[in-house]
């Protein structure tokens, strides 16, 4: 399923109720874990169950129109900006650090849909064509690898947006791993320290503890 829900123009009143659903959806993945039944973020929305499944057949349907709010708040003025800057490589950045801070944002809601394939197969439209040109501008700058592909871009996204796994929901412990896929993408390995190094939470150390 892509995240982009196609649906057809709403009544002024149904349009409401689905706004409201959405964002008592997002509070309530954060508030209460990506386990929350659909019958508490309808009660949080203050309507029914009947138009909470009217609008939505499923949880993983509202998970995704969730995700999709998310990106189109968080992400698409972060990319209007970063198609105007005549710095390309840093604007590709920016964009990526507006998905990763999205997706520790609503950590929960990732968690609640099978894998990550679905956050991005909702990138893969305009974001991602975008992204395309960012990466070709960047290259044709001299700042961003020639050898570099779209296929590696969307594969180091789903990289890092696995990150989130490995961290407490909100944190910004992605900022490390970007960095390092920035030194990767660069023509010149920037000339900065690591941002600092955030531990894995300790439930997920399993045999060495790792620093």
């Amino acid at each position: 399923m892509s995240i982009a829900v196609v649906r057809k123009p709403l009544r002024a009143d149904a349009a409401r109720n689905v706004d409201k659903i959405i964002l008592a959806a997002r509070q309530c993945f954060r508030e209460h874990g990506p386990e929350v039944p659909l019958q508490i973020i309808a009660l949080t929305a203050g309507v029914g169950p009947a138009t909470l499944f009217r609008n939505f057949a499923d949880k993983e349907e509202l998970v995704l129109a969730a995700l999709n709010r998310q990106l189109r708040e968080s992400v698409d003025p972060v990319m209007a900006d970063a198609l105007a800057d005549i710095d390309a490589t840093a604007g590709l950045l920016r964009v990526l650090e507006a998905i990763m801070a999205a997706a520790s944002a609503d950590a929960n809601l990732l968690g609640a849909v099978a894998g990550r394939r679905e956050l991005l197969t909702g990138i893969t439209g305009s974001l991602m064509d975008s992204m395309s040109v960012l990466l070709g501008r960047g290259q044709g700058q001299g700042t961003l690898r020639s050898d570099i592909s779209m296929t590696d871009m969307f594969r180091l996204l789903a990289m890092l947006i696995g990150v989130v796994d490995t961290m407490e929901p909100g944190s910004d412990a992605w900022r490390r791993p970007l960095a390092l896929i920035e030194d990767a993408i660069r023509t010149e390995r920037p000339h900065r320290p690591l941002p600092a190094h955030v531990p894995l939470p300790a439930p997920q150390l399993q045999g060495p503890q790792f620093t």
